[in-house]
């Protein structure tokens, strides 16, 4: 049996129907400071997972460590782009394109594949005109741009940057190893969905290298540099980091600064927490994203200190019928809200 699936990993989340649960959602937590120190855990949080698009922040590290965003003048609102997985409004899709025409480049060279937008206007809007989604309306656009820029920059091919052993996944891969502390195998990746690697690593070390982008004062002078700004642009621009009503741009906008989130697919969530010095990594064992949703809601309100009314949505929902009655809710777990009391 794989570790991260074994009966020890908790019940996170509930969803009832009348008065019956009618499902469960497992999952495991980990809750690390800037000094590598885990103050929290639930379940099996050294099992090794795939962190999909939770780590963008860590992938563009390299933007800016290499010298690409100084060198292109890129902006705040640029780089917070490369780290969103946004959903394809014209404020993601226009930004996009103007840094690629910059780079003398083309959605062509962009290895995401074309996907319908997230934001129904946009997709409507679209097919109004009569155009297709284009790779621009991947939600992982602005990140490959990143790569590319990054290519650009370097003089490396630009035609090679989703490879594994190029040189943007090898940096990609040092800079997982260096934040988390723990060694990133080569080998050890799934290709992810917007067809780059996507690393293995334990979710103890994605929550160690969340408290260090949060407080970087134990990394050198250019890594702190770096986690600043990166930490920076994503908490002042909420809306380029996903947009609309989601999770990541209501927690943002609400933290004010003090934290920011970021989703990954398959029921992966990270969180920032500057104020505190605190990293969050959580993975839903069945990959549900209303269990995500909900479990990194309740982590952020007990480790943030923050008793933002926005986020009440999401620690618990009605589940509801096509009549719009109530008929159940999701909600956390008792014994596991009794632990995340406790803590």
């Amino acid at each position: 049996m794989n570790p991260e699936t074994t009966p020890e990993n908790p019940v996170f989340v509930e969803v009832t129907r009348g008065a019956r649960v009618e499902s469960r959602h497992r999952g495991i937590a980990a809750i690390a400071d800037s000094e590598g120190t885990i103050v929290a855990a639930w379940g099996n949080a050294d099992a090794m997972i795939l962190p999909r698009s939770s780590i963008k922040p860590l992938q563009a590290i390299p933007l800016i460590e290499t010298g690409t965003a100084d060198a292109l003048h890129l902006s705040e609102r640029e780089i917070a782009l490369a780290c969103a997985s946004h959903r394809g409004s014209p404020i993601h899709t226009e930004t996009v394109s103007a840094l690629l025409d910059r780079l003398g480049l083309s959605a062509d060279d962009l290895v995401c594949g074309a996907a319908a937008p997230d934001d129904g206007e946009a997709a409507a809007a679209l097919s109004a005109a009569g155009d297709a989604p284009s790779r621009l309306h991947n939600n992982c656009s602005g990140k490959h741009t990143g790569f590319l820029a990054t290519s650009v920059h370097l003089k490396e091919a630009t035609g090679e940057y989703y490879l594994p052993g190029s040189g943007v996944q090898t940096r990609v891969r040092e800079v997982l190893s260096e934040m988390g502390g723990a060694d990133i195998p080569e080998a050890d990746f799934g290709i992810d969905g917007c067809g780059v690697p996507n690393f293995a690593m334990p979710l103890s070390a994605l929550a160690r290298a969340m408290a260090r982008l949060a407080n970087p004062e134990k990394l050198s002078a250019t890594r702190a540099a770096t986690a600043n700004r990166l930490y920076s642009a994503m908490a002042a621009n909420p809306e380029l980091v996903r947009g609309g009503r989601s999770f990541d741009t209501t927690a943002i906008t609400a933290g004010s600064g003090a934290f920011v989130t970021k989703t990954g697919a398959e029921g992966v969530h990270v969180a920032m927490l500057k104020d505190r010095g605190l990293g969050i990594a959580v993975k839903i064992e069945d990959g549900a994203r209303r269990a995500c949703d909900l479990a990194i809601a309740h982590l952020l309100r007990a480790f943030s200190g923050t008793d933002e009314d926005a986020l009440d949505y999401y620690l618990k929902r009605p589940v509801l019928n096509t009549n719009d009655d109530a008929v159940g809710e999701i909600r956390a777990a008792e014994s596991w809200l009794g632990d995340l009391k406790r803590v």
